[in-house]
């Protein structure tokens, strides 16, 4: 088993002991088992799984890295919600609201901010499902 923990700026989200996590990082999809190599990797705007006792959990994860040694697990990260605490008519106004931002194609528009926040966005109703 791998003993995870997860820290977003807030503090400590979860401790978790898991078979399996499963993430995006910027070189690409990893997935770490117990006794894997030593791991320190960053991570991109994205959907992780974490699978214990042969259930998964889905997260919307916002970038940070993860640190693995030695069957323990860091993850730090910006943001992340669980697939039961996305709420998601706030995902479809946000994605709305960076879409019209884009498609405005005004140069007051922070172009980079409203590409991040159509990301966070897209992701969120990702984890979430089908809607």
């Amino acid at each position: 088993m791998i003993q995870l923990k997860v820290i977003t700026p807030l503090g400590l989200y979860r401790e978790l002991s898991v078979e399996s996590i499963h993430v995006k990082t910027v070189e690409g999809e990893r997935t770490i088992l117990p006794n894997h190599i030593p791991l320190v990797a960053m991570l991109t705007i994205s959907k992780m799984v974490i699978k214990s006792s042969n259930q998964e959990e889905s997260y919307a994860i916002v970038n940070g890295m993860i640190h693995f040694k030695e069957n323990q697990a860091i993850i730090l990260t910006d943001s992340i919600e669980e697939k039961s605490e996305i709420d998601i008519e706030r995902a479809m106004r946000a994605k709305d609201r960076a879409q019209q931002r884009l498609d405005a194609k005004q140069d007051n528009i922070d172009i980079k901010r409203a590409e991040v926040a159509l990301s966070r966005a897209l992701n969120r109703i990702h984890v979430y499902g089908n809607v």
